[in-house]
């Protein structure tokens, strides 16, 4: 049996959707962040966050309810991509915003990986993050 190896790159196919989309959503821009997504998507998001519940949400329309919930409160050109990596399908994205979310702005550091369809669109994403007082 061998393991076959896919070459992996900060700039990969994969890296290059994830990155858009995320630049996508976090300056509200709901239109382009839904049209990088499959139709059946898949999403998780978790947190360490004793008041934010975790999110599993199946379909394009119950991921962008979720998503715009979330997304109103970051501040539209405050997203970072610290670090990128990924191939043809998978990309794993370290990114920071900054959100008002009711109590003052907060960055919130997250880890978000994705894996795409073979028609180039999100098939799946799981988000880690935690809310860091500023």
């Amino acid at each position: 049996m061998s393991v076959q190896q896919m070459s992996v790159q900060q700039d990969s196919p994969a890296v290059a959707v994830a990155r858009a989309h995320a630049e996508a959503w976090s300056n509200h821009d709901w239109e382009t962040a839904r049209a990088s997504l499959a139709a059946d998507v898949h999403v998780t998001v978790t947190t360490t966050q004793p008041t934010m519940a975790a999110t599993d949400l199946s379909g394009a329309d119950n991921y962008m309810r979720g998503l715009i919930e979330f997304a109103q409160a970051v501040v539209p050109g405050s997203a970072r991509v610290l670090a990128s990596v990924g191939d043809e399908r998978n990309a794993l994205l370290l990114v920071t915003v900054e959100a008002d979310l009711g109590g003052g702005k907060v960055t919130l550091p997250a880890a978000r990986l994705y894996l795409l369809d073979e028609d180039g669109k999100i098939e799946a994403e799981q988000v880690v993050f935690y809310a860091a007082s500023d």
